[in-house]
This record gives C-alpha cells, structure tokens and sequence, in this order.
C-alpha cells in the first residue's frame, strides 16, 4: 500500500470524499510549499487540516482573517514584564499562532494587506522578525489558505506576487450525491484516527523524494509547457488574445518538484507525465493572468490550462 492509500484510507473514518484535496495538501506539505484552497464554507477544509495533522502528529492551528486582524495577532508580540528573580523590567516576546507545524488561515483575503504581508513573509523566509530579534519557525511549517469565491464585499484580494508564493491552488468542489448522502449519517471524530508517523519519519520519506528518477525529456515537457503561458513566447492564439502574463520559472520548479512528490506518495520510482498533468492545472491556476478580453468571453485558467497541455502534449 502507498503512503498516498494509506492516509486516504485512515481519513475514511471522519472524512467522506475530498480525495483530491487531500492528495494536493500531502502533496504541498512533503514538498515544503503551501496550498491555497478555493471553496465556499461547510466544505470540511478545517476538518481535513486537523486530520492531517493528527496523522502525522503536528501541531494544528487555525486564525479567522478578519479585516481587523493585526499582523501580531499572527506573529506574536512584545510585552513588558517583570523578572521575578532581579525585579527589573524586562521586554519579552509572546509567539503568536504562526509558530505552529499546520496554520490554517481560513478567508485570507479578508486580512489587510498589511497582514497579509507579515504570513506570506513568514510563509517564505519561514522566520519572524520583531524589532531586533529573529526566531525561526518550527520545521516542518506548512500553510493552508482558504478563501470563498463567492462573497467578495470587503475583501482584499491577495496581489499576484504573494500568490505565487503558494505552491498550489486547488478548487474545492462539492460533494456528490451519494457522498452527501454519507457526510449526513457521519458525526466527525477526529480522536480515532490513528497516527501514522511521527515527524522523524516525515522528514525521512522527504528525502526519499529526492530518489525519484527524473528523466531529461520529463524535465523539457515542464519547461516547455511553462513556457507557452507567456503571451510573448507561445504559438497558441487564444494565448496571446486572452493571457495577460504567463507562468514564470517558479511555477517551472514548483511542477517538478510537486510532480516528484505526487509520484512518491503513490509508490512509484520513476516520474512519469501522467504525474505532471495532474499537478499543472494546480500549479498554473493562480500564475496565470488572463487580460480583459478573457473576461469578456468568459475564458477561464484551467480552459488556458487545457489548450497548452494538448499543444505540447502533440509536440513530444
């Protein structure tokens, strides 16, 4: 059995359906990149970020983005006390919920920028900074984002550069019927779910990652499939008519190295592209900025996505 059938069989106990988002948060957490997920409320993202942790015995914090959220709500901050050993005033730093293994900062968007900015620092450069003091967050740190397509009153959409900085965006869809049906007779209870490894061996099956045979030509599909994103390098027409900015080489590492994941997880040795058409659309959908013509004919990402695999796919 995989690790990736494993852990969707443990998940089975408290969680109905959802297979796919829980492969690409396995997916971003043993790659060391964050996710974002995109879905209204009740689709059992908090639920899902709190299994996981518990499967793999991290530690688990949600924060509610609000619009008055302040960036030391997130990061901590510094206090004045007194040490009880000399009585003098002493200042000491108070570590907000960030210094955790899994945050999950459900409805980002609705932070200020300025918030925003201090996780998405801490996301990358995966330290914090106040005034002259420097801590290092716990490895692993990983961030799941969530945001709601629908309600876009008072929101601050997250800017292009800070979205980059998650690995993948993944569309959070709704259940099936028969799924439903099940999620009804279901009451959630995260304490039987069994542990099914410790950090130690999270951090071995991390460098067991780097083994996967990567072949020079899977490596040239990547790049070449980045590549026809941008309006100034494709020969795609709906390319250079509706994408305002295509990927750039980020998005090329991140497909690799997500890809080489996805293969691991599913016990395979070698990286095929059956794993990389699986990961692009992911990788792609927040990298790629359509331009006003899009929006009138109501082009979307993914349909961009699709033309652009079935071009190069053709080539090779």
């Amino acid at each position: 059995m995989s690790l990736l059938q494993e852990v969707l069989k443990e998940k089975k106990k408290v969680i109905i359906g959802q297979d796919n988002i829980i492969t690409k948060i396995l997916v971003s957490m043993f790659s060391g990149g964050h996710i974002l997920l995109i879905g209204v409320p009740g689709l059992a993202k908090t639920l899902i970020s709190n299994v996981i942790s518990r499967m793999f015995n991290f530690e688990f914090r949600r924060v509610q983005f609000t619009p008055d959220l302040m960036p030391a709500d997130i990061i901590g901050f510094d206090i004045i006390e007194e040490d009880p050993e000399t009585g003098k005033k002493i200042i000491k730093f108070h570590k907000g919920p960030i210094f955790t293994n899994i945050l999950l900062a459900d409805e980002i968007n609705r932070a200020s920028p300025k918030t925003q900015s201090a996780l998405l620092e801490s996301m990358q450069e995966k330290r914090v900074t106040t005034f002259s003091k420097t801590f290092h967050l716990e490895d692993p740190f990983f961030v799941i984002a969530t945001q709601n397509p629908l309600e876009q009153e008072g929101t601050y959409p997250l800017p292009e550069a800070q979205l980059d900085r998650f690995m993948l965006q993944v569309n959070v869809e709704y259940p099936s019927f028969d799924e439903e049906i099940e999620i009804c007779k279901v009451s959630p209870d995260i304490s039987i779910i069994s542990p099914i490894m410790d950090k130690e061996e999270f951090f071995e099956n991390q460098k067991k990652i780097n083994q996967i045979v990567v072949s020079e030509k899977v490596i040239e599909y990547i790049v070449s499939v980045i590549r026809q994103t941008r309006p100034q390098e494709t020969s795609i027409p709906e390319i250079k008519e509706f994408v305002e900015w295509g990927a750039g080489p980020r998005a090329s590492q991140h497909t690799l190295k997500a890809s080489k994941t996805l293969a691991f997880l599913k016990n395979e040795k070698i990286l095929l592209k059956e794993h990389i058409d699986e990961i692009l659309p992911d990788v792609l959908r927040h990298r790629i900025i359509l331009n006003y013509s899009a929006k009138i004919e109501n082009v979307s990402p993914n349909y961009i996505i699709e033309l652009v695999i079935k071009h190069v796919s053709k080539k090779i």
